[in-house]
């Protein structure tokens, strides 16, 4: 499935595996790009020699490109651009806040630059600093989130600017990715999809979560402070939930969710943990590989926009 995302990155399918915190790993990433896809290696807050040893690791296993995605608010922002650079990886994704500091390092380079954006006027202003695409991230996403849904970003991203668009949030089966194509997006990406992946190192509790989610199992957390996130309800969100009707003060919030998602991801405890997710959880029933994900996706899209 040829698109203009497809040509950009040099992969078969244009399908793209979100950069998620503790998720996204070498493994999955590898999984993913060897599949036809573009995988990520999710910096989130590590360090940069971590990022610098999951890449290679990832090489390890596939010839395919594999990229790395960068929080940008991550305190080891800048010695991880750098390591991007240096390891010459083809493609970098960012997300919370502004890559235009790295912007002429990494083109110099020739490192594809895509970020992901939540609004029409930072995807403009993305354009103009030089990215090569951008993703539209709807509020549907697991995870740090914006406020607009998918079917209305994606549209005016799209009608915005000239690069390719790639539509994120609310995206897990062939029908997704046909609507968003008919959005005018040249690619998707997923991420909770990814996270029940065979390849997905994540816990046992935590794909068993998402596999058993219900339509109405997503909350969101953090509204108040200005730092909304997406995650399947528990205790833990039960609690915050109650803290921020209170009026609680941002410190304590922030003490409630102190490493939660590693809780829920690596020490599988899925009532503390944070289970992010998106809404799209309840559509996910099946643990199958990379290669199934991506191929049946793409066959379902395929069909569907032919009208059958």
């Amino acid at each position: 499935m040829q698109t203009e995302v497809t040509k950009l990155l040099g992969i078969k399918y244009p399908i793209v595996q979100g950069g998620m915190a503790w998720v996204a790993e070498h493994h999955l990433a590898a999984a993913v790009s060897e599949a036809g896809g573009l995988g990520l290696i999710g910096a989130a807050n590590a360090p940069a020699q971590w990022v610098r040893e999951q890449i290679k690791a990832a090489r390890e296993k596939t010839d395919c490109p594999v990229g790395v995605n960068l929080m940008l608010m991550s305190p080891y922002a800048d010695e991880v651009a750098e390591v991007v650079a240096e390891e010459d990886v083809k493609v970098v994704t960012t997300g919370a806040g502004n890559p235009e500091k790295y912007m002429r390092l990494w083109k110099s380079k020739g490192i594809r630059v895509i970020p992901v954006v939540a609004s029409v006027a930072l995807a403009k202003r993305m354009e103009r600093c030089g990215a090569d695409a951008v993703v539209a991230e709807g509020c549907e996403a697991g995870g740090h989130i914006g406020e607009t849904s998918t079917m209305a970003l994606v549209p005016q991203i799209v009608d915005a600017v000239q690069i390719p668009v790639i539509a994120a949030g609310g995206i897990a089966d062939g029908r997704g990715m046909a609507a968003a194509f008919l959005l005018g997006a040249q690619g998707i990406q997923m991420g909770t999809r990814f996270v029940t992946a065979k390849e997905s190192q994540v816990h046992g509790n935590y794909k068993e979560r998402i596999l058993k989610a219900k339509d109405i199992d997503s909350r969101v957390t953090g509204r108040s402070t200005g730092h909304p996130v997406r995650a399947l309800r528990n205790e833990m969100t039960k609690t915050y939930l109650e803290l921020e009707k209170q009026g609680a003060t941002l410190e304590e919030l922030e003490y409630l969710t102190l490493g939660g998602l590693r809780k829920a991801v690596v020490e599988g405890d899925v009532k503390q943990g944070s289970i992010m997710a998106g809404q799209i959880a309840g559509l996910i029933r099946e643990e199958l590989s990379c290669q199934e994900i991506l191929e049946g996706i793409t066959r379902e899209a395929k069909r569907l926009l032919k009208g059958e």
